[in-house]
Parts: structure tokens; C-alpha cells; sequence
């Protein structure tokens, strides 16, 4: 009598969960939330990601207008001499990175291109007459990029990039022994162009440094055909590079469906004081009279998110996978490509 009950009730549970979630078996990407605790596996998902640092050098010069230096002549060592001032400029920046192959010679990572790419001159011109002056020049000194908990090893080395896709794989070689403690993403890689409106999906990163998963549905899915889909998560900086994860058919059906790039924003000008040094002697109820200046800051638009398609993603491998397997890495497993 006990083994029928027992019995029973296993199948009255399979049937329920048949009758609240049809669609568990359909073979499309899930639009509603799990139902089922998938703590185990988001875990494991996040120990892949690393925390990435880029800090930029610039050396920079600076002209008066009456200088009248142009952009032909600051290929002329002489030119430098006519700076009024010289001086260090640093830049830093952070985002997320994914573990996504470490073998005993070295370790790959995918990111955002838009993380670690800095151009090696900066110019900023006068606005009369007609932007043809320059005023500050930075010439790039150092780049320095840093993964959190790497494995010991070279410098971080940016083996493929395409700013148009804003894709960048990350490498180093590495010495020592393999760390156990050093996670691979090993989840399937997905398509993209599977998604429908709703698709639920979770996002994974380091918003401001900060080891953080949320959610979102995916909307506007025929965007996909042009690199990129949208997704109402709220985006902070450090998001970037981090996977887009869908569940198909139920937990722990992960994939990787894409990758986290940017979030709407809109750029909003500020009269500030020119020297900032001022602000804390000043009274806030008190008029300023001081020599102003226009600044521009962006401001994040919540809730538009963009990511990277996976197709993007694995053109963009299958376009530089014999430069990086000539170079030691083979990322095939990642990516979803078969060997040749």
C-alpha cells in the first residue's frame, strides 16, 4: 500500500509539472523564470569570470594657438620642443572577463574590445580656426592589463581584436604548475538567432568592481541579424564582456547566448568652475563669479541593455583562429568549432 502512494505521488508530480510548464520540452529557449533552484550552476558560471583592470599612460604636450602646430608636423622630433608643458596622464578603466581556455602553456580570456583598446596618440585641437591647431598631443607610454586571481605568468597579452564587433580575446603564458582553483566556462555556446521576445536570460559580471548576477527578458530579437540584441537588464559599468546565459528546456540546460557590450547613454553639459580646486572652499548658497568651463559627462539610460550575438562572436574566432592556434591557443571547445 505504501509503494502505491509513494508511487502515486512521483507521478502526479511529473504531471503537474507537465500541465504548469509545457514548454519545458519544446526545444526553444525558456521565457519564464526557473523553476527549479539553480544556485549550484550560476555559482559555478560565475567562478569563470574575472574582474579586468586597464590602466593607460599617457605622456602629453601641450601648445599654445600661436604655435600654430599641425597634425603634419607632430611626426617631427623638433616639435616637441615647442610644448609650453609636459605631463603624465593616466586613464583606467574596468569590465569583465571570461576564463575560456587555461592549459599548461597558457590561458585565454574574452572580453570586450572597447575595455582594452586605447590608441597610441590622442590629439585635442582648438576649435578656431577650423580644428586645424593642436593644443594637447598624448602619446601612449604603458598599457598595463590586469585579470584578478590570474594564474602567475607573462603579461596580458590582447591576441585578437575587432573594434567594429567589440570583441578582444585576452592570453598570457603561464608558469607553474595548473591551479585548481582557476575555472573554465565549459557551458555550451547557444544561438543567438534562437532567441524570441521574452527569452529570459541572466547577466554575469563586475558592475564598479562589484561580483554581481541579474536578470532580464530579451526584446526586439530581429536586431540579431545585425551583431547585436537587446535585453531591459540594468547595466552598470563593468558589465562589459560578461555572458549573456538563457536556460533551454529547464535547469541546468545553460547556454552562453551572448555577451554583455554597453547600455543606452546620453550626454548631458555641465558649467563647472575651471579649477575644480575651488569647489571645496566655495559656499553653496553663495553666487560663483569665477572663470567657468563646459564639461561633458555620460549619463547611463537603465534598463537597454546591448549584447554581442554568439554568431558575431564565432565569426569573429573562425576569422582569427589559425593567428591564435599558431600562437598556442586553441579556443575550438569555447566557441563551438569543430576541428578541420
Amino acid at each position: 500500500m505504501m509503494a502505491l502512494i509513494v508511487l502515486f505521488a512521483i507521478s502526479c508530480k511529473s504531471t503537474t509539472y507537465k500541465a504548469v510548464y509545457p514548454t519545458l520540452s519544446d526545444g526553444k529557449y525558456d521565457s519564464e523564470f526557473p523553476y527549479r533552484n539553480c544556485s549550484e550552476q550560476l555559482e559555478d558560471i560565475a567562478s569563470t569570470l574575472v574582474k579586468l583592470d586597464v590602466l593607460v599612460f599617457y605622456k602629453t604636450y601641450s601648445f599654445t594657438l600661436e604655435s600654430k602646430v599641425r597634425n603634419d608636423q607632430i611626426r617631427e622630433r623638433d616639435t616637441y620642443k615647442d610644448a609650453t608643458a609636459t605631463d603624465i596622464f593616466s586613464e583606467s578603466v574596468g569590465g569583465t572577463a571570461m576564463t575560456i581556455s587555461y592549459t599548461g602553456q597558457n590561458i585565454a580570456y574574452l572580453s570586450c574590445a572597447h575595455i582594452v583598446d586605447y590608441p597610441d596618440t590622442v590629439i585635442t585641437y582648438y576649435p578656431y580656426p577650423d580644428n586645424q591647431y593642436i593644443q594637447v598631443i598624448g602619446i601612449k607610454a604603458r598599457q598595463q592589463n590586469n585579470i584578478s586571481m590570474s594564474p602567475p605568468g607573462e603579461d596580458l597579452q590582447i591576441l585578437a581584436i575587432d573594434r567594429r564587433t567589440d570583441i578582444a580575446i585576452l592570453g598570457k603564458e603561464v608558469t607553474g604548475p595548473i591551479q585548481a582553483e582557476t575555472s573554465v566556462f565549459d557551458y555550451p555556446m547557444g544561438n543567438s538567432h534562437e532567441l524570441e521576445w521574452g527569452s529570459f536570460v541572466y547577466i554575469m559580471g563586475y558592475p564598479l568592481g562589484h561580483a554581481m548576477i541579474t536578470r532580464g527578458i530579451v526584446s526586439d530579437p530581429d536586431r540579431i541579424r545585425k551583431g547585436s540584441f537587446l535585453i531591459d537588464a540594468v547595466f552598470n559599468q563593468g558589465f562589459s564582456g560578461g555572458p549573456v546565459i538563457a536556460v533551454r528546456d529547464g535547469v541546468p540546460n545553460f547556454e552562453i547566448v551572448g555577451m554583455v557590450k554597453s547600455s543606452a547613454a546620453v550626454n548631458k553639459y555641465y558649467l563647472s568652475p575651471n579649477n575644480t580646486e575651488e569647489l571645496g572652499n566655495m559656499n553653496m548658497g553663495e553666487a560663483y563669479d569665477g572663470e567657468m568651463k563646459i564639461t561633458s559627462e555620460k549619463e547611463i539610460q537603465y534598463g537597454i541593455t546591448f549584447s554581442v550575438t554568439t554568431e558575431t562572436l564565432r565569426d569573429f574566432y573562425k576569422s582569427q583562429r589559425k593567428d591564435l592556434m599558431d600562437k598556442g591557443y586553441v579556443l575550438d571547445a569555447f566557441f563551438g568549432v569543430k576541428n578541420k
